[in-house]
């Protein structure tokens, strides 16, 4: 037994391990203390002067990528409430994890790796601090930032700071002395930005009568609360302001642009019939009466077409359907309409075009620039000539154009105009100039011929024969004048 048990203490003391003592220095605790001092002092130095290393977690990903943070956001979140609710379970066992303390990146940390601990809470955290988890870092604000928040700025600061982009808080003007000084530094600042932002924080917090009453001195102001509620459609806001300020004009075209929202064409008729006694001024009141006339006759002739083209009547409506309706068009899309489908009615009838005219008091250069654009686009050359031919109280005939005749002849050559047609209204060009000009353009060598005939220019008539083809009829008829004695040329 004495020899087993020195043979054990023998093994014992013979063995590579030794026993543990608090006084030995060159133990591995005490070497894992110093290279962790090591590490530490490393750390610091990488920190502040190695931006540019790249340290990688155990996922593969680059420590401080968007991705890394939200997990090591999460996963902190989550291994922190882990840690109080093992501890609470385990009581003093050696594996209890403390709380860990909530982390704040900064754009450096979020980017470059760092994870710095701040020495305060941001104020989004103070104030939401509610035990959910975060997926995403927060970014540490710039100090000066916390100032927005709790400093005591002065109107013109605060209006300074909000031009330059600056999120300022307008909630601690509560007096109205301070809410009008704020606005009237705005307005001299100069800045629409700022001066909308004033507004919509005064509309908020201030009673319509009192905000409409000092508005009222305010007029850039006004002008700039005027804009804005029409452009956010805030229409009632806009009536009680129209109404406070005593203008009816402008009550009354903010009502009637209304029908602009309105669908049902029935509805949008009773509607227009109800602001013709709105009080508009006299030029306005004859444009919603021929607003609501117009919108009557298009319903009247929408149904009767409709019929027609499905019941297969019309051989225009045939050869040419319809590709939307007529309902609410301007007037001049409803007389090109009316004369491309119902030209030839009678006067009588709500779709002839000469009832428009007569009934809205069409001006004859825009009936005859519509009506000439509509049957040049149906090839109706004989309407066409019918349209621009006049009788004297004579009898006599003769072509006018209203619009000129150079107009009439670039309509015709977009539709397509054969040259016979082109050349009988290149013809009645009065200016000699614009007429070679035009005959040149679209080929009508006839006119150019005899135009240059009748200014005796004999040069521009000889270079002239060389763009006509040879052998054709005007080629002879070139040969034919300057082979002519009887004209005294010019040159």
């Amino acid at each position: 037994m004495t020899r087993v048990r020195a043979d054990e203490e023998e093994y014992w003391h013979s063995s590579k391990f030794r026993a543990f003592t608090f006084d030995d220095e060159d133990d591995e605790l005490s070497q894992l203390k110093e290279s962790k001092r090591a590490v530490n002092s490393l750390r610091d130095i990488v920190d502040d002067d190695d931006d540019d290393l790249e340290r990688v977690s155990w996922s593969g990903e680059p420590v401080g990528s968007i991705s890394w943070s939200i997990k090591e956001t999460a996963s902190g979140s989550t291994s922190s409430l882990d840690g109080r609710d093992s501890s609470l379970q385990k009581g003093s066992s050696s594996y209890a994890a403390l709380p860990k303390q909530a982390s704040s990146y900064s754009l450096s940390s979020l980017f470059k790796g760092r994870n710095k601990l701040s020495s305060f809470q941001s104020l989004s955290d103070a104030l939401s601090d509610t035990g959910v988890k975060n997926y995403a870092p927060e970014l540490r604000r710039p100090k000066a930032e916390y100032k927005d928040y709790s400093g005591d700025w002065s109107p013109k600061d605060t209006v300074r700071r909000m031009q330059r982009g600056k999120v300022c808080s307008l909630e601690r003007f509560r007096s109205l002395q301070d809410k009008l000084v704020l606005l009237d530094e705005a307005v001299a600042g100069h800045d629409g930005n700022v001066i909308t932002a004033v507004l919509i924080f005064l509309k908020r917090t201030l009673r319509r009568e009192i905000l409409f009453r000092e508005l009222e001195v305010r007029q850039v102001a006004l002008c700039h609360l005027i804009h804005f509620l029409r452009e956010t459609g805030e229409q009632k806001f806009l009536l009680d302001l129209l109404r406070f300020l005593d203008r009816t004009e402008e009550v009354a075209l903010s009502q009637y642009r209304e029908h602009l929202n309105i669908q049902d064409v029935e509805k949008r008729r009773e509607f227009l019939k109800g602001c013709i006694g709105l009080p508009f001024s006299a030029e306005d009141t004859s444009h919603i009466q021929d607003h609501y006339t117009l919108l009557e006759r298009q319903i009247i002739i929408e149904a009767n077409d409709r019929h027609l083209e499905m019941a297969g009547q019309s051989e225009l409506f045939r050869k040419y359907p319809r590709k939307a309706s007529i309902l609410n068009m301007p007037l001049v899309t409803t007389l090109f309409y009316s004369c491309f489908y119902h030209y030839t009615e009678a006067e009588g009838m709500f779709s002839s075009p000469t009832n428009l005219k007569k009934t809205f008091k069409i001006p004859d250069k825009q009936y005859v620039l519509t009506a000439l654009a509509a049957r040049a686009k149906l090839r109706a050359w004989g309407d066409v000539d019918a349209l621009l031919t006049t009788k004297n109280w004579l009898g006599y005939t003769k072509k006018k154009a209203p619009i000129g005749f150079h107009r009439v002849v670039e309509i015709l050559q977009r539709n397509n105009a054969p040259v016979q047609v082109l050349q009988e209204y290149v013809r009645l060009v009065e200016d000699v100039e614009t007429r070679l000009n035009l005959a040149t353009k679209y080929k009508c060598h006839d006119v150019v011929i005899e135009t240059y005939r009748d200014l005796k220019d004999r040069i521009q008539l000889t270079a002239y024969k060389c763009k006509v083809e040879r052998g054709s009829a005007e080629e002879e008829k070139i040969h034919s004048i300057l082979s002519n004695v009887q004209i005294r040329w010019k040159n």
